[in-house]
């Protein structure tokens, strides 16, 4: 497995302890990809419109994703 592949792997794997709990309130997040440290997501369901999921993306998923994994720079909606 390559570098890449491990890096792409960790991503997942965080937004996969995520993703339950946009899930319960009927929203998703998709991973789309990553480059330059910069992490493409896109939000599904309920998320997607959500007055609070600037707060999801940057409190949430951006924090958790760059605290546990220092090459991550940003998060972005695709």
């Amino acid at each position: 497995m390559t570098d890449h592949a491990d890096f792409i792997n960790q991503i997942q794997a965080v937004l996969a302890e995520i993703k339950p709990a946009l899930q319960q309130d009927g929203g998703d997040l998709e991973f789309v990809n990553v480059e330059d440290g910069v992490v493409h997501i896109k939000f599904k369901g309920a998320c997607i419109g959500c007055p609070f999921s600037f707060y999801t993306l940057t409190m949430g998923i951006e924090k958790n994703l760059k605290e546990r994994i220092p090459a991550i720079k940003k998060v972005v909606v695709d």
